[in-house]
């Protein structure tokens, strides 16, 4: 197909090797939120895109052999361009985005089967617009989902929560101590997930926000939890990026334990 744009002449060298572990990068928004003219993980920070910026942490790290993502429509080839240009030689499939996350994702595991990766394999799915994944995060996901099945990252939630019907009033509080705010990535096996997705068709689930809650949805899926990162952000809005510009920035100063 036209949007794997040549890969499949690349692919078997690559399905050779046993249980791969695969970055599934999802980046088939629009970014209407962040009320900018081109799609968020195309805008650039320090001269770099930042899918890019994200890519790089697939592409340094050594136990990922691959990298497939679901792009935007009509942003393939600049895609691929960048990949090109910053060196990102572990991207071997580009799978066209869909209306929705869950519809993306859908296509990306689903890309996977039909070019050839099998259902041990373990597939990081990642947010296109989180570019400050750690190497610990992602050697923690693979050793999880190895040993337990599924991954899912996520941190603690430190704050007070309140609940509101309309945005602007809460008369009710929800205790924190069993929440969790979930990250990416969230890694299954791929049988496993494609599984998810079929038994969701089947139950009339087109929606769901994260592959971690569709597998709430579906019930019965036990996931085991990777320790995130505060810095591990999901850039959303202007202040997100801004926030993802000081941190590039930033070190930990020499004192600090």
């Amino acid at each position: 197909m036209g949007e794997r744009l040549g890969f499949q002449s690349r692919v078997v060298q690559y399905l050779e090797q046993e249980d791969m572990n695969i970055a599934l990068i999802i980046a088939g928004g629009s970014g209407n939120r962040m009320g900018q003219d081109i799609p968020k993980q195309f805008m650039h920070v320090d001269d770099c895109p930042i899918i890019i910026h994200t890519m790089m942490c697939f592409q340094n790290h050594p136990d990922i052999q691959g990298m497939a993502v679901v792009c935007l429509n009509g942003w393939e080839t600049v895609l691929q361009s960048y990949a090109n240009q910053f060196g990102i030689t572990k991207l071997k499939w580009i799978f066209p985005g869909g209306n929705t996350g869950m519809e993306s994702i859908h296509n990306g595991i689903y890309g996977l089967k039909e070019v050839g990766c099998v259902g041990e394999d373990l597939v990081l799915i990642h947010d296109s617009v989180r570019p400050l994944l750690s190497q610990d995060i992602i050697s923690s996901n693979i050793a999880i989902c190895k040993a337990s099945g599924y991954a899912v990252t996520g941190i603690k939630c430190r704050e007070a929560i309140l609940e509101s019907e309309d945005g602007f009033t809460s008369c009710t509080s929800i205790p924190r101590d069993k929440l969790i705010r979930t990250q990416t990535p969230q890694t299954f096996r791929l049988k496993n997930i494609i599984a998810a997705h079929e038994e969701a068709k089947e139950k009339g689930i087109t929606d769901s926000v994260a592959s971690c809650t569709l597998m709430a949805e579906l019930g019965g899926k036990e996931m085991h939890l990777v320790p995130g990162s505060e810095k591990n952000i999901k850039i959303t809005t202007v202040e997100d990026l801004e926030i993802f510009r000081a941190l590039r920035h930033t070190t930990k100063e020499s004192w600090l334990k």
